[in-house]
C-alpha cells in the first residue's frame, strides 16, 4: 500500500482493495455518525462495501458505536448542482450530523467534488473522506482539495479544502468498463505531460495495458506535489490546468465527458505551444492521446461559442482570455498570456 501525504491535512492511500481502516483514526473527539454519499451503479456497490468496512473497523477496535447513513446522489455532473447540495444538507440535518462526524464521498469525480463541498460548508467544516471509483476521480478530482458544484459555468461555486483521507482501490479501478478507463487516462497522461515524462513513456508503450498501480501512483504523486506547494492556486498549481482552458469550454458546449474534453484541450494546447514556445512534441502528444482511445478532435460546435466560454473561464484575470498552460517540452510547463489569434490556432488543430 502506497501512502502519499499532502502536508498534514490529507493522506492518500493507494492499495489493492479498500484500506483497513477505511476512515482515519481519531484518538480524540470520536465520530458518532458517518454519512456516505454514493452514486448509482458500481459506486453503490463500493459504497455498500465501505459501509460494511466502517462497521467492521469500529467493531475491531472496540470504538464507540458509529451510526452509518447512506445518501444516494445522482450520477456524473447531475450531482453537482446547488439543488442536490440542498437535498444533502436536509439529510445531514435529519441525521443531526455535527462537527465531530464524517462525510464520505463514494463515486466518480462529481461525487467527491460534491461531498467535499458539502463537508466544507456544513457547520463551517466537517471531516471528509473520498473513495473514488473511477480512474478520473482517483488521479484528479479527489486529489488537491478543490471542491465545487456547477452553476452557469463548471465548478463556479466551490471551496478549497482537503479531505482527511483519499482511499484508492486499484481492484475497483481494474474492474472499470473500458470507456471509464479511457476517460481517466486523459488526466493521467496530463500529469505525465506537465511533470513526469516517464509516465508519458509508460502510457505510450503500454497504453491501456499499463500497470494501474504505477499509473495511479505516479499521477497522484504529481498532483500531490504540485498542490502541496500552492494550495490556493496562486502560482505553480495552475500547471494542472493544462488542456483545461479549451477542454472545459468544449465540455460545456458539447457535453462530452471531462476526460475526453481535456484530451481535446491538450491537443489544442499543444498546437498553441508550437506557436508560442517552440514545443516540438505536439504530434507525438497527439499520437499518444489517440493511442489511448481518446479524441483528438472536438465534436461539431460553432467556434464563437467555444471562444465565448473560454473568455468566461473562472481563471481569467481581468482580460478577455485567461492565461493558458503551454509546454516547452514534456515536463516543462509554462503559464503565459495568449491572444485570440493564438487561441484560434489551437481551435483549428481540433477541427473548430
Amino acid at each position: 500500500m502506497e501512502s502519499i501525504l499532502i502536508g498534514e491535512e490529507c493522506e492518500i492511500l493507494v492499495s489493492e482493495g479498500l484500506p483497513v481502516p477505511l476512515l482515519p483514526p481519531r484518538p480524540r473527539s470520536p465520530r458518532s455518525r458517518v454519512v456516505v454519499l454514493t452514486q448509482p451503479g458500481a459506486a453503490a456497490r463500493v459504497g455498500a462495501a465501505a459501509v460494511s468496512r466502517i462497521a467492521e473497523d469500529a467493531s475491531a477496535t472496540d470504538a464507540d458505536p458509529v451510526a452509518v447513513h447512506t445518501v444516494q446522489i445522482p450520477d456524473r455532473e447531475e450531482a453537482k448542482t446547488l439543488r442536490v447540495v440542498e437535498e444533502v444538507y436536509r439529510e445531514l440535518d435529519r441525521h443531526r450530523v455535527d462537527r465531530h462526524d464524517t462525510i464520505v464521498g463514494v463515486g466518480g469525480g462529481a461525487a467527491t467534488d460534491l461531498a467535499g463541498f458539502v463537508a466544507a460548508t456544513w457547520l463551517r467544516g466537517v471531516e471528509a473522506v473520498y473513495v473514488p471509483t473511477t480512474l478520473l476521480g482517483a488521479v484528479d478530482a479527489a486529489i488537491g482539495g478543490k471542491t465545487g458544484v456547477n452553476r452557469e459555468g463548471k465548478n463556479q461555486v466551490g471551496a478549497f479544502r482537503h479531505p482527511r483521507r483519499v482511499a484508492i482501490s486499484v481492484e475497483v479501478l481494474r474492474s472499470l468498463p473500458r470507456p471509464l478507463l479511457v476517460e481517466g487516462m486523459g488526466e493521467a497522461l496530463k500529469a505525465g505531460l506537465i511533470a513526469d515524462p516517464r509516465l508519458v513513456e509508460v502510457l505510450e508503450s503500454d497504453g491501456l495495458g499499463a500497470s494501474l498501480t504505477e499509473v495511479v501512483t505516479r499521477a497522484v504523486r504529481v498532483k500531490a506535489e504540485v498542490t502541496a506547494g500552492d494550495f490556493f492556486e496562486t502560482g505553480r498549481r495552475a500547471i494542472l490546468n493544462y488542456g483545461h482552458t479549451v477542454g472545459h469550454a468544449v465540455e460545456t458546449a458539447t457535453g462530452i465527458p471531462h476526460g475526453h474534453a481535456v484530451a481535446v484541450g491538450m491537443v489544442a494546447a499543444g498546437a498553441v505551444s508550437e506557436r508560442k514556445t517552440g514545443f516540438a512534441q505536439a504530434e507525438r502528444q497527439r499520437e499518444v492521446i489517440a493511442s489511448l482511445g481518446l479524441p483528438v478532435d472536438s465534436p461539431p460546435v460553432p467556434r464563437p461559442v467555444v471562444v465565448d466560454l473560454v473568455g468566461r473561464d473562472k481563471k481569467r484575470r481581468g482580460g478577455s482570455l485567461p492565461k493558458m498552460v503551454l509546454l516547452e517540452d514534456f515536463g516543462k510547463p509554462v503559464v503565459i498570456d495568449v491572444t485570440l489569434d493564438d487561441l484560434e490556432v489551437g481551435l483549428a488543430a481540433v477541427g473548430l
